[in-house]
């Protein structure tokens, strides 16, 4: 995409090789955070420190090492220009996004199959009683159930363009429209239908609050904010970006990927439920929600904040909004 530069100022945003340094450096040294919390708590790793042999000093150096890659490979393309990388960014984390809804949509629907199967006694003549024991360990479901419909959910991201969250609204709808039916008419409610509902609408509410930055769907107290100039909104907006949303996020993923008991890491590594009889078996997920919103709202920050400073240096290619805009 074409783009023409306007140069303000000679602050720091008036650099775009630094704000795009900085951008990819976030979102990578993000990356080597979550690959290190993996190798750690899943694969018994000793973890990134100074005094954990070689192998932790191999894990520390990610972090300098994925600085200086993101600043390699900025400089590299010094011919792009903020919008570009925004765009890109945002397509990025739209295919994040995309996946994560086809996942909890899949799993939503087969761990509800799987408990009704089971609290009617019907599981174990189609599949044995040891497959049926074990479809109620947690432990066995999440990798053996879970897993693999993650992985086919990602596969799906590939082949769609709709993030899915209309339909992941009204299939919510239909869920608490089948507990309405069942419970008054049939006299009929089993644990796993509420559950379903909550899965989903967690799922909705975290994964769907990107876009909506994206979309500027956010509220905004914009009684000084409407009446400023472009390049004054792209100022407070990178500026803002910067010290309360991007901090937020890694604040969230410090807090809650910090220790093997955080409180992301413990439900994950743990496959926690809520309960041993015939509810869904995603409370661990749900923790993990919290995980994909912050992963979802850190890159989308980034993105906004390379158009941010792209407005503000007077940049041509603004994204123009879908929706009503800000509130």
């Amino acid at each position: 995409m074409a783009s023409t530069t306007v140069q303000n100022g000679n602050g720091l945003f008036s650099n775009p090789l630094f704000v795009r340094s900085l951008g990819w450096s976030n979102l990578w040294v993000m990356f080597a955070y979550l690959f290190n919390n993996f190798a750690t708590f899943w694969g018994g790793l000793p973890g990134a420190s100074t005094g954990n042999g070689l192998i932790g000093l191999l894990q520390l150096s990610l972090y300098p090492g994925a600085i200086i890659l993101a600043v390699a490979w900025t400089l590299r393309r010094k011919d792009s220009t903020l919008r570009q990388d925004s765009y890109k960014i945002s397509d990025m984390n739209a295919f994040l996004i995309r996946a994560a809804f086809w996942a909890v949509v899949l799993m939503g629907c087969v761990d509800s199959l799987i408990s009704f199967l089971r609290v009617e006694g019907l599981l174990s003549a189609l599949v044995g009683e040891t497959m049926d024991k074990n479809l109620g360990r947690s432990q066995f479901r999440g990798p053996y159930v879970h897993f693999p419909l993650m992985i086919l959910g990602v596969i799906l991201a590939t082949r769609t363009k709709t993030l899915g969250f209309h339909w992941l609204a009204l299939l919510i709808v239909v869920g608490e429209l089948m507990i309405v039916v069942f419970r008054f008419i049939f006299s009929y409610e089993q644990a796993f239908m509420s559950d379903l509902v909550r899965f989903w609408y967690g799922a909705l509410f975290l994964f769907a609050s990107a876009h909506t930055l994206l979309e500027e769907g956010h509220v905004r107290v914009d009684i000084l904010y409407a009446g400023l100039k472009e390049k004054s909104k792209g100022r407070i907006n990178a500026i803002g970006t910067i010290f309360l949303g991007i901090s937020l996020c890694w604040m969230i993923i410090l807090t809650g990927m910090a220790q093997k008991t955080s409180i992301i890491n413990s439900p994950l590594l743990n496959f926690e439920t809520t309960q041993s009889g015939f509810g869904l078996y995603v409370k661990y997920m749900m923790a993990g929600f919290l995980g994909i919103f912050a992963i979802s709202m850190m890159i989308q920050f980034v993105s906004y904040m390379m158009a941010a400073v792209a407005d503000y240096r007077g940049e041509d290619g603004k994204y123009v909004p879908s929706g009503s805009g800000a509130h």
